[in-house]
Order: structure tokens, then sequence, then C-alpha cells
């Protein structure tokens, strides 16, 4: 529930709120000339690209080293485990900490949205969860599969109304992401990109309503999403008979897009809340990719210091698909610099193509 104040949309004791957020991540990281000198790439063109990415530093989970001394390609069954295992791992660990930070216990989970997009699995994630971490077998579940980057705030929607429907209890998103588990290495261009951006990560947002503590965390106040049909192919995860694998695609024209249709769908996000562009404190974009980046600061007059979160986890994550925003949230929340009564947008964007946007009020 939201209420009208001067004009204003501006939250009230029931509307959900974002009370806390951890991350997890692989063991490792690697820059983007290590990569390229563990697979011996000598290609100008794809080395190009992956200097050109503004990544300096990924967590990845490589391929196993084969006999030769050189990374085997993994079989798709192989990468499948490889989803299965990660996502576990860092959901878990993404999990315990959030819940740590809160002082609560998983028995207080009562609501656990999964989100992921870089492998399928049945019984999902969540299901998983619950038997891996012995959560009540109770708690009501979702899973969100195969959306893409935009996802996230798919799923922070689905979070917060069920949060918002259950005063007081507890509800997890867990985004959750194990991008190397849907590379594909044969030397194209196509492919080239694709593993020259994404990394490894997982991020579990709090999210609860009728919270006693205003303070406690940024309110969430209205959703909305942007479909461009006419771009419906250019970012998609489909099977190449070639390689005899699912591989994802992101067509050259992508950031140009979503940069376009970027202030219709912030337009459509601040419709009727007396709101405007400039009205908005703190921007949590998707760290989609340099020129994506760009392009939404463009069309949107952004500045460098409202994306320095978004570009500060490019550099030192990659693109951690439907993760992404919620590393942003935690160096905002680090940086200690939201006040009571500040707005804060949130964009995602990602196949369909998608662009997501949520408002949020400290």
């Amino acid at each position: 529930m939201t209420i009208r104040h001067r004009g204003l949309i501006e939250p009230t004791p029931e509307s959900p709120r974002i009370v806390n957020v951890s991350s997890a991540v692989p063991e490792n990281s690697y820059s983007q000339e290590e990569i390229l000198e563990l697979f011996e790439i000598e290609d100008p063109r794809v080395r190009s690209v992956f200097h050109n990415s503004a990544i300096e530093r990924r967590f990845l989970t490589l391929p196993p080293v084969g006999p030769d001394g050189t990374r085997r390609m993994e079989t798709q069954g192989e990468l499948l485990e490889k989803h299965r295992a990660q996502c576990l791992d860092m959901g878990s660990r993404a999990l315990e900490e959030c819940l740590k930070q809160l002082s609560a216990s998983l028995s207080d989970v009562r609501y656990l949205c999964c989100v992921t997009s870089t492998g399928f699995l049945t019984p999902g994630i969540s299901a998983l969860l619950i038997r891996e971490m012995n959560l009540s077998p109770d708690c009501a579940r979702l899973d969100v599969v195969g959306m893409g980057c935009n996802a996230g705030l798919n799923g922070l929607a689905a979070t917060a109304n069920w949060a918002k429907a259950h005063p007081g209890e507890l509800a997890i998103l867990m985004c959750v992401e194990a991008c190397s588990a849907a590379y594909v290495f044969d030397g194209t261009m196509r492919t080239s990109v694709v593993n020259s951006l994404f990394g490894d990560g997982a991020a579990a947002a709090a999210v609860v309503s009728g919270y006693e503590d205003p303070d406690a965390g940024p309110a969430l106040l209205k959703f909305s999403s942007l479909v461009i049909p006419e771009a419906i192919d250019a970012m998609r995860y489909d099977w190449d008979d070639d390689q005899g694998k699912f591989s994802f695609f992101l067509d050259r024209d992508v950031p140009y897009v979503v940069g376009a249709n970027a202030e219709t769908a912030l337009g459509r996000l601040l419709e009727a809340t007396g709101l405007g562009l400039r009205d908005i404190t703190h921007w949590l974009v998707h760290s989609g990719g340099k020129k994506v980046i760009d392009s939404v600061s463009i069309n949107l007059a952004l500045t460098r210091h409202d994306v320095r979160h978004t570009t500060g986890v490019l550099r030192d994550y990659g693109n951690l698909s439907s993760g992404s925003f919620l590393f942003s949230y935690i160096r905002l929340l680090e940086e200690g610099t939201a006040q009571p009564g500040d707005y804060g947008a949130l964009m995602t964007m990602g196949p369909g193509s998608t662009i997501e946007a949520a408002l949020a009020r400290w």
C-alpha cells in the first residue's frame, strides 16, 4: 500500500521494504588477460572484445584441466551439474549471510523466490535449497527461470507482493547465476562477446512489510514493465546444434534498443507519482555492459556519479545477470549516502527485449 502526500507517492507501514541484501561469489576470480592466456586466445578481434569491456576481473568456475594441460570443453550435462552445484553453494552462502546480518534463523524464512537463467533444473533451485539448508518444508516458493538479466526485478515484484500480503513474515529473493555454466567456446564472435562479459554470483534480498523500524530499508512503492516486441530475438538463449549445447546470443544493437526505450520505461514507472527523473537521487541500473550503461545514461541524462555503482560492479564482477542490481545496491548501502526521504530507481534489462523498473523510497 502507498499513499500520496502533496502530489508525491510515499510509503505506509504496510509497504514492503528491502531490509537486507547479501552476496556470494565463487572462490576464484580472473582478469580478462588471464582468461585470454588460460584459453590461449590469439585472435585479435576476440582479444579486443575482452580488453574493451570495461571489466577488470570476474569470478568464474572454469572448465577442468585436460590431460594436455589445457582447459577441456565441458558437455552440456557437465555444465548443468556445474549450474546446480554452484547455484546451491553460492545461494546457500548468500542466504546464510543475509540471515546472520538480520539476526534471523532459517526457520524465519517463509517465502523463497529463486531467479536464474544459466541452467534448467526440475525440481528447481528453491526446492533444492529448502532440502540443502533444511528450510521449513512449508516455505512458500517460486522459481523464475529463463527470463534473463531483467528477471531480478520480476522476482522482486513477486517477493514484495507476497510480503505485502503477509505482514511481518520474512520473504527472500534469491538471484543466483552460474554464468560459466552457460559458456560455449567455439572461436566465433557471437560466443566471444558473451564469454567476455558474464560472471558468476548470487545475491539474497530480505523483504518484509509491516516492519516496525521505518529506517530499516527502502520501501518498494511501484513496479513497471516494458517489452519491446520488435527486438524479441535480440537476446536469446537457444540450442546450438554444432556445439550440442545451449548458447547465449546478444545482438550488437541491444545497447541502442535498450537506451532508446529507457526514457519510456522510466516514464511509465513515474506516471501519476508526482515525480520526475530529477527527483530520483539513487540509480541502481543493471550492469549489462559498457555500451548498455552508456546508452541508458545518455538517454536518461545520468551522470557518471549516478551510475558509479553500476560501472563499479561491471568492473569488478562483470555482468552478473539477474543479480547485478543487487550487487550495486550493496555498494550503495556500504557507501552510506542514502538518506530518509530519498527516492531510488531500480532498472534491469534483458531478453524480450525487456526493461523492468522499480521505485523505492528510503
